[in-house]
């Protein structure tokens, strides 16, 4: 049951009239909803680890499912009740088995559950942030909450788990991992969701039985870039325990009237999300509110630059999206969503306050205004990697990623041209350097995607020598 926003996949195994569900998401109705139309009863919920990119929704599905919450060996105390499985451990399921397979590295407790069927025969492995179509996952985050955890120790209990637990696995079985190509839990993820292990053995990087496992440790480490600030706060989410997604719906879609609107702002400081599209916001809105677009990874990018989840939050919904917005931000934490301006943009304008807007500019008028302007007034807020391998020649790259550490040398008196691929990210930018004070800012429309088409521009892919990194 794949949720393309967060590029996670949770899993729904029947057998005989009972379920399992593997990683929930935290709203959790849907699972129940589907053993109910099945006339299915959930007897696990299996965890593969404690999730750092979202909050799952075990805890509230197991209270309305009668279900018990299965985790890995060495997983610590829970705010909640749960199991604690042993490596090899069996659970039946209908006619078929589970077969719990501890495999540390990711983190700590990280384990595979093993599909046998009535036969006894290994036909599917869900493997968590253990294994991915492509990649394995980041054995980075576990240190954010617990110190002595480096990474370069799990990269090596990880080497041991892929080479002593599942590479000896048979080649036919269909691996199921928890993540697909978008998620920040690896960095060479396929689009494809699944994949035999033979072949993943052939291709994936990570499964080359040449590598030695210092080899190993160095290239899983490379290239990787820290983590959301948000991971550590779901972690400590999902071992401890959270409300209940209904009541943080019913607090987050509350109506409000402009007049209670402000008074919220004045009281609580919250950030002021507008979820509308880059294309809506440019032409007006609530002054130092971000945009962070719904039509998006909005979930993702709220945890990238709303650093606390308990942040409180006011948003500017499209009519009718008020749940889904609210939705999206519980499922990576973000609870303190104190409720939506009734009617938008348009009641703010009706009550007599003044809109805020951004300047935007076509590649043509962009291509006439760098004759005459400094090129480094071009600022690329793609990540890294895509600016690395194709950029605006003198372009400088400050990641949106980073925003917060990046842009501390930048001159709020100058002008600046400011860019991502095709302009999601970019207008984002702008509207939180906005509210920092930052007035000359131009959004490029279109971004790289239309600067390359138009044919106007010097392209180079070598990395720039002036960054903010």
């Amino acid at each position: 049951m794949y949720t393309g926003c967060l590029a996670e996949a949770a899993y729904y195994i029947e057998s005989e009239g009972e379920a399992a569900i593997i990683d929930p998401l935290r709203d959790f109705t849907a699972y129940l909803h589907k053993a109910k139309t099945r006339h299915s009863k959930i007897k696990y919920v299996f965890e593969t680890h404690f999730h750092a990119d979202f909050v799952s929704g075990h805890v509230h599905l197991a209270k309305e499912s009668g279900a018990s919450i299965v985790y890995g060996p060495t997983a610590m105390q829970t705010g909640f009740k749960s199991y604690i499985g042993k490596d090899g451990e069996i659970f039946t399921l209908g006619k078929i088995k589970i077969k719990l397979i501890h495999t540390p590295g990711h983190t700590m407790e990280s384990s595979c559950f093993l599909m046998l069927d009535e036969h006894d025969k290994e036909v599917a492995i869900f493997t968590g942030d253990t294994l991915f179509i492509g990649d394995v996952g980041r054995p980075d985050f576990a240190q954010h909450v617990i110190a002595d955890l480096t990474e370069e120790k799990l990269a090596g209990h990880l080497y041991d788990s892929l080479r002593n637990k599942i590479m000896p696995l048979p080649d036919d079985i269909v691996v199921y991992p928890g993540h697909g190509a978008g998620s920040a839990c690896g960095k060479k993820m396929s689009k494809e969701t699944t994949d035999d292990l033979g072949h993943q053995k052939k291709t994936n990087y990570a499964l080359n039985p040449e590598l030695s496992k210092q080899d190993f440790i160095k290239e899983v480490l490379s290239g990787l870039m820290p983590p959301p600030g948000y991971f550590p706060q779901n972690v400590l989410l999902n071992i401890q325990g959270y409300d209940h997604i209904d009541d943080i719906i019913e607090k987050g879609t509350k109506a409000l009237s402009v007049e209670d609107f402000l008074h919220l702002i004045n009281i609580h400081q919250p950030v002021i999300i507008d979820t509308r599209s880059a294309d809506e916001f440019h032409k007006g809105f609530i002054p130092n509110s971000f945009n962070i677009g719904l039509n998006g990874n909005f979930a993702v990018w709220v945890g990238t630059l709303v650093p606390k989840v308990t942040q409180p939050i006011l948003l500017i919904c499209d009519k009718d999206k008020e749940e889904e917005v609210v939705t999206r931000l519980a499922r990576v934490g973000y609870d303190h969503a104190l409720g939506c301006l009734e009617n938008g943009i348009e009641a703010w304008v009706k009550a007599g306050h003044a809109l805020d807007h951004i300047d935007c500019i076509d590649v043509d008028t962009f291509n006439a205004k760098l004759q005459s302007d400094d090129i480094t007034s071009v600022l690329d807020v793609r990540k890294q990697s895509e600016f690395d391998s194709e950029h605006l020649h003198g372009a400088l790259n400050v990641p949106l990623d980073y925003i917060y550490k990046n842009t501390q040398a930048l001159d709020k008196n100058r002008n600046y041209y400011i860019h991502c691929a095709a302009g999601y990210r970019s207008m984002s930018f702008i509207s939180i350097l906005k509210s920092k004070g930052f007035k000359h800012l131009i959004n490029v429309n279109g971004g790289f995607n239309a600067i390359k088409a138009s044919g106007k521009f010097e392209l180079t892919s070598y990395v720039a020598p002036v960054t903010f990194l």
